[in-house]
């Protein structure tokens, strides 16, 4: 049987911890920064978690 290919696109978005949860970085954290709220800039800085059938998704294309 042949290997598995990681989707490096995906690979590169979403992480897998070690639990097994997929985790992402928040979007509209990059730049233009200094007109968005403190407040909001830290809650976008804590990793977000995937749930249900998409994380399923994203682990088959990671491979993980």
């Amino acid at each position: 049987m042949s290997k598995l290919k990681t989707r490096k696109s995906a690979a590169k978005r979403f992480k897998i911890t070690g639990t097994g949860k997929v985790m992402y970085a928040h979007q509209m954290n990059r730049h233009l920064r200094r007109k968005k709220s403190g407040s909001n800039l830290r809650a976008k800085a804590i990793p977000g978690e995937l749930k249900g059938a998409f994380a399923k998704k994203i682990k088959q294309m990671i491979g993980a």
